[in-house]
């Protein structure tokens, strides 16, 4: 699907100047969890690409390839079975590798429940790098966003949304959504502005909280930032 956020920034904007804010997250909440968690799962891809040319084992990358081959021809049962066997019997950087895909595969197959536990065992399992920690963490806490609570949110990704951490944005945004959809909008105010006010925010993600200040401000339903 392509998708400009600039134009769906306006059309948003043109939501709230026709006094229509009952169905707005009804109508575009999904549409902002799908574009922000591209970008999640672009920068999760990039760790995990990272730690997988850092073991390069040809022989189970062979074997590796072909699951996802089968993940991507939607043969999901078909590709969880190659990626189960890859996790108990690969070498290198394939067993962590396999238990990423096999969580992502069961998304693909509409179970979300198994994908967020598994993403939640990766990250608290301390023999898998930090890294590929953070990255299953923060898969947990977006698929959460539209099957969990805040507090769900909030416990997978929260330690994230620090100055420094490369994954402060996404956890930021990911606890806004969270708060919004929870309907605590003070609480989200709070990690929307703190994006706003981060300059290394990037530019679709600070633009996006803008756009939900912006949905914030008028709900009425908390005040806006002094400055």
């Amino acid at each position: 699907m392509a998708f400009n956020d600039d134009s769906f920034i306006r059309e948003v904007n043109e939501e709230l100047r026709s006094d229509q804010m009952k169905g707005v997250w009804r109508r575009f909440g999904r549409y902002i969890v799908v574009v922000a968690i591209l970008i999640v799962v672009g920068t999760a891809g990039k760790v995990l690409y990272d730690y997988w040319d850092d073991n390069r084992s040809s022989g189970t990358g062979d074997q590796f390839l072909a699951a996802m081959k089968l993940a991507d021809e939607n043969k999901n049962d078909e590709a969880l079975a190659a990626l189960d066997k890859l996790e108990k019997e690969g070498h290198g950087a394939y067993p962590v590798l396999a238990r990423m895909r096999a969580a992502t595969v069961q998304v693909q197959k509409g179970d979300t429940a198994a994908a967020i536990a598994a993403f939640n065992e990766i990250g608290k399992d301390n023999a898998v790098p930090a890294a590929v920690r953070d990255a299953a963490k923060m898969r947990a806490g977006w698929l959460l966003i539209e099957n969990g609570t805040y507090e769900q949110v909030s416990a997978a990704i929260e330690a994230m949304a620090v100055p420094g951490n490369a994954f402060r944005h996404s956890a930021r945004e990911a606890l806004g959504l969270a708060a919004y959809k929870a309907g605590n909008m003070a609480q989200a105010r709070q990690w929307f502005q703190s994006i706003v006010d981060d300059t290394d925010s990037p530019r679709n993600v600070a633009n996006r909280a803008h756009m939900m200040l912006d949905l914030i401000t008028a709900s009425g339903k908390a005040p806006a930032a002094q400055g």
